[in-house]
């Protein structure tokens, strides 16, 4: 039996706060082992992990109930993709995704990469054709992951004053 199998995308809630802060501040480490620049500004924190769940943005990928990814799932404009530099590949609704983090007992597994498969059945489930995304330019984990799951470069957004690579990848 494929241990994929038992992968589930699902709601995050306030009590998992804990699990998911610690699996971020381990990515937050691993982007300043990097020399990356992403990330190391006291954002995201715990504030940012309770406002997503509270706002129904929260989301983790779980095998046997053990917290494997956390992400935040937006299905709603992003005010920051208003204004980008280049050209989005369509106006239409899109799912935002924000805050990627892996644990590191999951590292190498193509975690990220089946988080990103699940958002797009997610997304589709809510009628959704299109997904957003944004990194820094210097995290080349999730540029490697964007660029094999097709997703388009569109140019750059801006977000905290900073400028970052901006994708979308259509689901039809």
């Amino acid at each position: 039996m494929n241990s994929t199998e038992q992968l589930i995308l699902r709601k995050a809630i306030i009590s998992e706060i804990p699990s998911i802060w610690e699996i971020l501040q381990d990515a937050i480490e691993q982007r300043r082992l990097d020399g990356s620049t992403q990330w190391q500004d006291g954002y995201p924190n715990e504030l940012s992990i309770r406002s997503d769940i509270e706002n129904s943005h929260g989301y983790v990928l779980t095998e046997n109930e053990s917290i494997l990814c956390y992400a935040a799932i937006i299905f709603d404009k992003e005010p920051a993709y208003e204004n980008i530099e280049g050209k989005w590949l369509s106006n239409d609704d899109y799912t935002v995704v924000h805050r990627v983090a892996v644990s590191k007992l999951a590292k190498g597994k193509g975690i990220a990469t089946k988080l990103f498969e699940n958002i797009e059945g997610l997304s589709v489930e809510n009628n959704i054709y299109s997904i957003k995304v944004d990194t820094n330019f210097d995290n080349t984990p999730m540029l490697k992951i964007l660029d094999r799951l097709k997703y388009t470069y569109c140019g750059e957004v801006y977000f905290r004053g900073g400028a970052r690579r901006a994708y979308e990848k259509l689901l039809i």
